[in-house]
């Protein structure tokens, strides 16, 4: 059955939905895990670098806590898959320099990048809303399999400039931060607390199930359910 949406914008979650879970924690996690060492004790004056350490501290209630004790945090936060925003945005600077080296090249299922270019054709805007930072959502569509597809985003959204992904508050920051009325925007994601929040800032929300992901066995609660992107027509009706 083919879900079809009108709406002027479809803002992507990442993980489990445009790309594969498995690929983050089998690779960029490692890859990250190995450079947090070098990053604190050779980089320490980075403002975004610094800034984030800062929060660490700050979460840990140890303002004095050294580059070894900070890194010892972050590698706990990554055992147990938190979305803490300092994690996230020191990951995003790792992750942003190994693209830039050739070192990573991301990972999009094969049924999302063909939907999002004819979307974008349509005339529907499209939106990054992942607990990934930023800059690591920037790099991600930047270096695919496919080639820059920065082209086809409009703009993007981490826990950082929007808020947590499971609180309504955020979904409706990115409402007023677009322009876009809450009711013509559509949110894909494969967890159903995201979903929930969409929906009580007054989203449409589908939620994405791909054998093999976390999420996939949960289901995503009583939101429509895709298995694959070309499962869902999007357009834009013009008034």
């Amino acid at each position: 059955m083919t879900l079809r949406y009108d709406v002027d914008a479809v803002v992507l979650d990442i993980e489990g939905t445009t790309s594969a879970t498995g690929f983050v924690v089998d690779v960029l996690y490692p890859y990250s895990r190995s450079r947090f060492a070098a990053l604190l004790t050779e980089r320490s004056e980075d403002p975004e670098v610094a800034r984030a350490v800062a929060q660490v501290r700050e979460e840990i209630g140890s303002p004095d806590a050294g580059a070894a004790e900070v890194e010892k945090v972050l590698n706990t936060w990554l055992d147990e898959d938190r979305k803490a925003t300092p994690l996230k945005t020191l990951q995003g600077v790792i992750w942003s320099e190994g693209f830039a080296r050739g070192d990573l090249v991301s990972h999009f299922y094969d049924d999302v990048v063909p939907e999002l270019r004819a979307w974008h054709s349509a005339g529907v805007r499209l939106y990054v809303y992942s607990s990934g930072s930023v800059a690591a959502q920037r790099a991600w569509f930047t270096n695919s399999p496919a080639g820059d597809l920065t082209s086809l985003v409009s703009g993007l959204y981490d826990t950082e400039n929007a808020g947590p992904k499971q609180e309504a508050e955020s979904y409706r920051r990115i409402a007023s931060a677009t322009g876009i009325a809450p009711g013509r925007l559509l949110f894909l994601s494969d967890r159903p607390g995201e979903l929930d929040a969409a929906r009580e800032a007054g989203w449409h929300a589908v939620g994405i199930r791909r054998p093999g992901e976390p999420y996939f066995e949960q289901g995503v609660g009583d939101h429509a359910a895709a298995g694959t992107f070309d499962e869902i027509t999007v357009s834009r009706s013009i008034t």
